[in-house]
């Protein structure tokens, strides 16, 4: 229906495409606005005509059209009502279509998204959750919209604080308490090591000494890292198995440490390369930025040159069409310098195809998380707490329900990462259990549960076939409609949400089918005796079931049949 719309607007108007229109057009707020509105302000410059006589003379052209109840003019809006029976017929047939929410836009292209990344030896905290569960959503988005998407995870796993880990194991720990509490042993290491420095400065330069060992590449320094980087990717491949999420590539800092010559010759041809006090830098004070330091002033690398390497090799080896970087929004300025550093050696698409999406902060009760000071949660807990909690609820209110466990952890994990992917991604979060672990109201296990509720209906429509034929009339009413209504949004949902790098957008939508589909149950029975209504009405249920599950999915969150 709107695209024939879109066709009958364009056919009397110039100077847009159909596409523009299409983007253009909007779903009126209230239902006694119509189905579909397209503003006419864009129109007045080039028609040299106030938006509303615009509006009243497209009416005009476009006359009686078959599929269409009338046409108003609402100040500078030109608002369409379709008939209903149709309207309910085109929302139904686009909602039931396998691939509905996606498109082909991406069909060829490739995207590369850098995110999660934690810093090795350090425990994988409830700041970490953020970039992964953001990056994840992200990926399912744009591998909705057609594009062939590289997950790659750029373990922090080489500089300074490597030199700073094998100081203080070498002064204060000892192998037996590494290998017997893991990455705690080296979190306590670590902040063992900034209490003393404190004290003693001389343990800084010493740290120093040991990375630049590590990058000279001496078998001692070597083989303690790897050692402390192995410990750590088993501790965070079981956060990532509880989340459900995986990656394609573990390619870490130190995968480019042997590309990092090739990165300081080409600014060194590029004559961008100048000395200063000791380090060498690119001056990007013509563009209101700090220099972008380029190797320190041992020589050894930096991350900036990490992050160019990465950056070149990526382009190379995968020809993307966007690399995308989910960190916080302190690395902004760190972002910005590096990606017009490969602006200045001679690559506009530098311009276009690298974006960084930062988010904000995330705090403990208002302090901010500080792996120094060990003012941290681990994110392992926070699952881990977030399934018993779903544990207890569930065994409370369904005690017969059949696997238990799984439906826990499937609410559970769901629930966190609800909390954090409905907020927008640039907004600060305090984190709070009572908050994270809230089963009410706006949250996943309210969506969840709709979802079940759904699917209990449909268990209980004995003969029902989504490929039936339904009586649309059935599905006209306010209740019905505005849930169509609310379906039917997801195509552009999807679009938006990857246009904004925000998966707010869809969580948000999935909040609103939700509510939609339960006024819609309040206000009519489902499984009644006559099969017309029961067979539309279950139909409605089953498109509802079907997009929430799909827009779930884009979250990483599964749906369970039963809760």
């Amino acid at each position: 229906m709107k695209e024939k719309i879109v066709e009958l607007i364009s056919q009397n108007i110039e100077g847009m495409t159909n596409d523009d229109i299409s983007l253009s057009i909007e779903i009126p707020p209230r239902p006694e606005m119509g189905d579909y509105a397209f503003p006419c302000f864009r129109l007045a410059k080039t028609m040299r005509k106030a938006p509303n006589m615009i509006a009243a003379d497209i009416k005009e052209a476009i006359g009686d059209v078959d599929f269409l109840d009338k046409i108003e003019v609402q100040g500078a809006y030109l608002n369409f009502f379709i008939k209903p029976e149709l309207f309910v017929k085109s929302m139904v047939d686009a909602a039931k279509a396998p691939d509905f929410g996606g498109s082909e836009e991406g069909c060829g292209k490739v995207i590369c998204i850098d995110y999660s990344s934690p810093n090795v030896a350090k425990n994988f905290h409830v700041g970490h959750l953020r970039t992964t569960i953001i990056g994840n959503s992200l990926y399912k988005i744009f591998s909705k919209l057609g594009y062939k998407v590289n997950r790659i995870n750029h373990l922090g796993d080489w500089g300074t604080q490597f030199g700073k880990l094998i100081v203080a194991y070498k002064n204060w720990g000892s192998k037996e308490a590494v290998t017997e509490n893991g990455i705690a042993e080296l979190m306590r290491l670590y902040v063992k090591f900034h209490d003393e420095a404190d004290k003693n400065p001389e343990l800084v330069d010493e740290a120093r000494m040991w990375f630049n060992k590590m990058e000279n590449g001496d078998e001692e320094a070597l083989s303690i890292w790897q050692w402390f980087k192995d410990i750590s990717l088993i501790e965070y491949k079981r956060t990532y198995d509880l989340l459900g999420i995986d990656f394609d590539y573990y390619l870490g800092e130190s995968f480019y440490m042997d590309k990092c010559q090739e990165v300081v010759d080409m600014v060194t041809k590029a004559g961008l390369l100048q000395e200063s006090e000791g380090a060498m830098i690119v001056d990007l004070s013509e563009y209101d930025m700090a220099p972008c330091i380029v190797t320190k002033k041992d020589g050894s690398s930096i991350y900036a040159t990490r992050d160019l390497a990465a950056i070149f090799y990526r382009k190379n080896t995968y020809n993307f069409c966007k690399c995308l970087y989910v960190t916080g929004q302190e690395q902004k300025l760190h972002f910005a310098q590096v990606f017009k550093v490969v602006e200045l050696l001679g690559n506009e698409w530098a311009k276009d195809e690298l974006v960084h999406i930062p988010y904000g902060l995330v705090s403990l009760e208002g302090a901010k998380l500080s792996t120094r000071s060990g003012n941290i949660i681990y994110a392992e807990d926070i699952l881990k707490d977030a399934i018993a909690k779903s544990l207890e609820i569930i065994s409370e209110k369904s005690p017969n329900l059949e696997n238990k466990e799984e439906v826990a952890k499937i609410v559970g994990v769901g629930a966190v990462l609800f909390n954090d992917l409905y907020n927008q991604r640039i907004k600060d979060v305090s984190f709070s259990w009572d908050k994270v672990l809230n089963f009410d109201g706006e949250t996943g296990p309210y969506v969840q549960y709709t979802h079940a509720r759904c699917s209990s209906i449909i268990r209980l429509a004995e003969g029902f076939d989504p490929d039936m034929d339904i009586d649309y009339s059935i599905l006209t009413d306010a209740e019905a409609t505005a849930l169509l209504k609310e379906i039917s949004r997801f195509p552009k949902v999807v679009a938006d949400a990857a246009d904004k790098y925000e998966p707010s957008i869809v969580a948000r939508f999935a909040v609103d089918v939700a509510q939609a589909f339960n006024k819609f149950y309040n206000a009519s029975r489902i499984n009644v005796p006559e099969d017309n209504v029961r067979n539309a009405r279950v139909m409605l249920t089953y498109l509802t079931k079907k997009t929430i599950k799909d827009a779930l999915l884009l979250l990483g969150i599964d749906a369970p049949e039963a809760m």
